[in-house]
């Protein structure tokens, strides 16, 4: 009688005790400008390459990172002194791509190229001349 008693005890306790354990689970990053901020770039030296409808930039020091601009209308007149693909200091916030986000949920990727190569957005909020060496 016991041994029945306990093993229904048994039984309850496995299946009861994962529902009262909470492991909870990491949220995840929401993408997209505006949304949960990765990271702030001050001043971060970067080749910009702009169009009159969209501006992106990658840094000196991660060539295989993109950053797309979020506001590239309100930085036209900030860029208009420029030339697309000239050596600038950027600095903004910084957020997940959507694109990127969902491309990498979808498929496995190769290690090595997939830890190098990210896609950010970024609302850029100065745009100024780097005049380190001039």
């Amino acid at each position: 009688m016991i041994i029945k008693i306990l093993r229904k005890v048994l039984i309850l306790s496995i299946i009861i005790l994962p529902l009262m354990i909470d492991l909870g689970c990491k949220k995840q990053p929401k993408c997209g400008c505006g949304k949960d901020m990765l990271f702030e770039l001050d001043r971060t030296q970067a080749r910009v390459y702009f169009s009159e409808s969209q501006a992106s930039f990658s840094p000196i020091d991660n060539p295989y990172a993109t950053y797309y601009f979020c506001n590239p209308g309100e930085m036209q007149s900030q860029l208009a002194d420029y030339k697309s693909g000239d050596l600038l200091l950027v600095s903004g916030r910084v957020y997940w791509n959507c694109s990127y986000m969902y491309q990498q949920s979808n498929y496995s990727y190769s290690y090595s190229y997939g830890m190098m190569y990210k896609v950010y957005d970024i609302q850029v909020s100065e745009v100024t001349t780097n005049l380190y060496g001039k």
